[in-house]
């Protein structure tokens, strides 16, 4: 055999056993004696956290391996997103997040990031609609009274942001504009204080996810429902209208969440990931208790989570650009 056939020989033999080994390593995840952390960036019991336990859950129960959530909270959520971008590509690490991750860097000067660049969008797990809530402690009923109120005394209200960033603070600013409306933004860390002082009548509106907001609405002497941000009325909640009924047509807005890996994340890996959310998502059990709190599972393929994630990140940045935002 010829000294050149005999290297291209050994060479073929080495790039084979190599990707051998790499097939196998792949095909090996998750490994037994390896923990997959999946990283919520927001405090537990937030919609972000619950749907990362169930990813958590099924992980363990589908390969009998060790998954657990760390809430790494802090920066609008970029404390968390930014270690998981840092993170080796193995899989073994995960950011279970929402709407904020994609939006975050064209609102957050802090946030030097691409997500469609630094992250692997690994599937979409749930869309909840917004809802628009106002404090009970004042006595407007309708949208077109809060409107008008706050036209004629904007000193007195302002609008709760449960998180910069957020889809119910890209509602706020389209509700803003469109109604004409110039009262100031104040941002909380989390529906739940931002809940707490609407209650409590410090701060006076605030639109955010129906499953967070929509149970204290139930009782109106704590907050009021002005309107439910989607196309037809909630047939949980049917007694609230849609924010096109009461005065803002089109007006639809949710929020979603998602599965990212980092950036390199071998894409079997990803299939696999992506796998186990629609089946988690297409879980009868997990539907029942899912749309029992208005969120709804979605079930979906990379390239269709990937492609709805490019339609937010571009709805976003015009809808910031036609009211002149300022990254804060």
């Amino acid at each position: 055999m010829k000294r050149r056939d005999m290297i291209k020989g050994a060479v073929g033999a080495a790039t084979l056993a190599a990707l051998g080994t790499r097939a196998h390593a792949q095909s090996a995840w998750p490994a037994k004696d390896k923990t997959v952390r999946v990283i919520v960036p927001w405090p537990p019991g937030a919609a972000n956290d619950a749907l990362g336990r169930l990813v958590a859950e099924r992980i363990r129960a589908k390969y009998g391996v060790t998954s657990v959530v760390e809430n790494r909270v802090g920066g609008a959520g970029l404390l968390g997103t930014k270690s998981v971008i840092q993170a080796e590509p193995d899989g073994y690490t995960l950011l279970a997040s929402a709407f904020n991750t994609a939006v975050m860097p064209i609102v957050l000067k802090a946030a030097d990031f691409n997500p469609e660049v630094d992250l692997e969008f690994v599937a979409r797990t749930a869309v909840a609609p917004l809802v628009c809530v106002m404090s009970a402690t004042r006595p407007q009923k309708t949208l077109a009274e809060v409107v008008a109120a706050a036209k004629a005394e904007p000193a007195k209200w302002n609008f709760a942001i449960s998180s910069m960033g957020s889809a119910g603070h890209l509602a706020t600013i389209e509700w803003l504009r469109r109604t004409g409306v110039n009262i100031p933004m104040v941002p909380y860390r989390g529906t739940v204080p931002a809940l707490q002082d609407l209650m409590g009548g410090a701060a006076q509106l605030l639109i955010d996810p129906s499953f967070a907001l929509i149970p204290a609405a139930k009782d109106p002497t704590r907050i009021r429902a002005l309107g439910i941000a989607t196309a037809r009325r909630s047939v949980l909640a049917p007694e609230i209208p849609t924010l096109a009924e009461a005065g803002l047509p089109g007006f639809e807005f949710n929020s979603w969440y998602g599965v990212w890996a980092p950036k390199g994340t071998p894409r079997e890996i990803q299939e696999a990931l992506n796998a186990l959310v629609q089946e988690t998502m297409r879980d009868p059990e997990v539907v029942k208790r899912l749309t029992g709190t208005l969120i709804e599972p979605v079930a979906e393929s990379i390239e269709s989570s990937r492609k709805f994630i490019r339609s937010e990140i571009v709805r976003a940045g015009e809808l910031l650009k036609s009211v002149n935002f300022e990254r804060a």
